[in-house]
């Protein structure tokens, strides 16, 4: 298989890591490259995200680090997380199952499609998002006002700090801390959750990737849209939010943990 390693470049264990991964992946007979980054870091060659190419990604790191290696692929290939981070929800691996992993899975393994969620701005195309999009002004302490439509049918009117607009994959980030439910993966929706909403009747919503969602900005605060911690958007004021399923999911490695199994160990452990 050729396979590229990303790593975080911030801790030198996480390095270290990943240089003793790439030998070990080369003993038993893949064609392994380095992320440019972390090459770098490692006095080497590498290759730049948006031409990273192959059969699978490896990522040493956090949550984090494996939504930039999602949110920078131009064209998306199957990732696999070594969690080198606090929880790793995204990070399936601890870093001593890895060599054992490998050695079962020489010849393929089994990919899983994650949805992402496809963001334009009043018509503009600004990105596709794996967790979430982060609605929120740029003022502390200030209120945004938002109107929610379904289908072209006004479903909820509501002012509240901000607005996520998740996967099921990110119901396990911010979502969840914000008091979202834990969506199942394999289910495909758009999540809502508003932030500190101004009155408790206001709920997370599930909406089927079936429907026309559009959110409307009502007021003539400044905001900004937050694509998975990544990339940041200035909204005019009163724009139009459509979201949609994207045409490209996310790939992950399906390393035979269970899904729900995963979350009550992680969140047991937080």
């Amino acid at each position: 298989m050729k396979i590229m390693l990303v790593s975080r470049i911030d801790d030198a264990d996480a390095l270290r890591y990943t240089a003793d991964l790439a030998r070990d992946l080369e003993g038993l007979g893949h064609d392994v490259a380095l992320e440019e980054g972390t090459a770098r870091q490692l006095g080497a060659e590498g290759i730049p995200f948006e031409k990273i190419a192959g059969d699978l990604v490896v990522v040493v790191g956090g949550d984090g680090s494996v939504l930039l290696t999602v949110h920078q692929m131009k064209k998306q290939v199957p990732v696999l997380g070594i969690n080198w981070g606090e929880v790793g929800f995204l990070a399936d691996l601890e870093p001593e199952e890895a060599h054992a992993f490998f050695t079962a899975h020489e010849s393929g393994f089994r990919v899983e499609r994650r949805m992402r969620v496809s963001l334009s701005v009043d018509g503009k195309r600004l990105g596709d998002a794996l967790n979430e999009g982060l609605v929120v002004t740029d003022r502390p302490a200030k209120m945004l006002r938002f109107g929610v439509y379904v289908d072209g049918t006004p479903a909820e009117r509501f002012r509240a700090d901000g607005l996520l607009i998740s996967t099921p994959t990110g119901s396990t980030a911010y979502a969840m801390s914000a008091g979202g439910p834990i969506v199942d993966p394999q289910i495909e929706g758009f999540l809502l959750v508003p932030l500190a909403p101004y009155m408790l009747s206001s709920r997370p919503h599930l909406i089927s990737t079936g429907r026309n969602l559009e959110i409307t900005l009502e007021t003539e605060k400044p905001a900004h849209l937050v694509i998975d911690g990544q990339s940041t958007f200035e909204l005019e004021r009163e724009a139009t939010i459509t979201v949609k399923r994207s045409q490209q999911p996310a790939l992950f490695v399906h390393t035979g943990k269970p899904f729900f199994e995963k979350v009550n160990h992680k969140l047991r452990n937080l």
